[in-house]
């Protein structure tokens, strides 16, 4: 909605699902200009090119989860959804040019599906990160200008970083 329907928007999600309940969003915010891919993102081809991507990635839910729901969250799920984020971060980089911005966010708040995925592209020297400044009560961070929401009464927790690509 912020774009006030001036930009061509492209929307990936595998699931079909997600898929509808994403267009029904986009639809839902009055937006006219946008394609909806039915793919998994992986898969996208890089001749592709974007000036900004928006990756929600697929995480364990950490963030969103209650206590009585805990249990859910085994080392193989986190293990499996950080290989996953690294994959679709990999993508999401080559699929823009250099000095382009990507937006990497999930609903968990482990260190291992957050800051440690752009931890590795930081190292490689393959992005930077945007400083991203927030009133909301944050949990410590290793990682300067990114952001992991608290969860609390009035939100659920989450993680967010803003990313420019270098090479």
């Amino acid at each position: 909605s912020l774009t006030d329907d001036k930009v061509l928007i492209t929307a990936v999600e595998k699931n079909k699902i997600r898929g509808e309940k994403l267009k029904y969003n986009l639809d839902k915010q009055g937006l006219k200009h946008y394609s909806l891919i039915f793919e998994d993102a992986t898969k996208l081809n890089d001749f592709m090119k974007f000036n900004k991507v928006l990756l929600d990635a697929p995480c364990s839910g950490s963030g969103t989860i209650t206590s009585d729901e805990i249990d859910s969250i085994t080392e193989e799920l986190v293990e499996r959804s950080s290989k996953v984020q690294i994959e679709l971060l990999n993508k999401a980089i080559n699929l823009v040019n250099v000095g382009d911005e990507i937006i990497y966010s999930t609903c968990s708040i482990f260190k291992v599906e957050n800051e440690e995925v752009i931890n590795k592209f930081i190292q490689e020297g393959r992005v930077e990160v945007i400083p991203i400044q927030t009133i909301i009560e944050t949990l410590p961070s290793t990682i300067d200008g990114v952001i992991t929401i608290k969860p609390s009464a009035l939100y659920e927790g989450f993680f967010v970083s803003k990313l420019r690509k270098l090479k």
